[in-house]
């Protein structure tokens, strides 16, 4: 599993992938820092790391299009399938491999919040802010960085399982968008109430991937939320797993 996570992490950066990736969701990351908290005025990122998710969307694709799609064009898969490792190990191994870009720039984007703190300190004795000490700020922010890791995990997964299955990246990069939008639209909509019928709006608000992060968003640890999470990548990759076995068997 070694080998296939190394291999993957250089190739992010031998090509343009981890650069164009990084370079992106660090710029997007600043912009909607700056926009959300500091030209709002405002000390809440709850609706920084939402806008972030919804970037997701078009980011995460970046990361898993090539982990599989490419071995096709590359024809290197077959050289995988014979090699002395395990189906489950490959997956694992590239599956960590796009999680450590996503967690390393997610990390890094934290920065973004140094200068918050800085004018958190300065109005910590004023009359505004008194009643609103440094602590829940804090507890937002680790709270939505663990709810951004769980539902890029999860969305890193279901890009695995996409590019698994198509034979070119950007059929699996777009394909992949598509259900990322879907599963991000949906909540949207339920959440302005455009759904009349009650028990559909229940059910997409208990499959939505956003209304299971808004818990963390107000810095509270949800533990339903963290099994939802690590069920959706066990399921993708276990999937991801089943589609390698039966080729290499076929």
């Amino acid at each position: 599993m070694l080998a296939i996570y190394l291999k993957e992490m250089r190739s992010y950066f031998i090509s343009a992938v981890g650069y164009v990736y990084s370079g992106i969701f660090l710029t997007v990351a600043a912009l909607l820092a700056c926009y959300t908290t500091l030209i709002s005025n405002s000390y809440s990122t709850s609706t920084y790391f939402v806008f972030l998710i919804v970037a997701f969307v078009v980011l995460l694709p970046l990361l898993t299009m090539k982990l599989f799609s490419e071995e096709k064009k590359l024809r290197t898969e077959q050289l995988l399938l014979t090699a002395p490792v395990s189906i489950t190990a490959m997956v694992f191994g590239k599956f960590l491999a796009a999680m450590t870009m996503f967690a390393g720039t997610t990390l890094i984007s934290c920065i973004n919040f140094l200068p918050l703190y800085i004018f958190a300190n300065q109005e910590r004795a004023t009359a505004e802010y008194a009643s609103k000490p440094i602590g829940p700020v804090t507890a937002e922010i680790v709270g939505c960085v663990i709810g951004i890791l769980l539902l890029g995990a999860a969305f890193l997964a279901i890009g695995l399982f996409i590019s698994s299955l198509c034979e070119n990246q950007l059929s699996a990069a777009i394909i992949t968008i598509s259900i990322l939008l879907v599963m991000v639209v949906l909540n949207l909509v339920n959440n302005a109430q455009l759904i009349d019928n009650f028990i559909l709006r229940s059910l997409i608000d208990w499959v939505s991937v956003l209304s299971r992060f808004m818990a963390f968003s107000y810095g509270i640890f949800d533990f339903s939320a963290l099994i939802y999470y690590v069920s959706i990548v066990a399921v993708f990759l276990f999937l991801t797993v089943r589609v390698y076995e039966k080729r290499r068997w076929d």
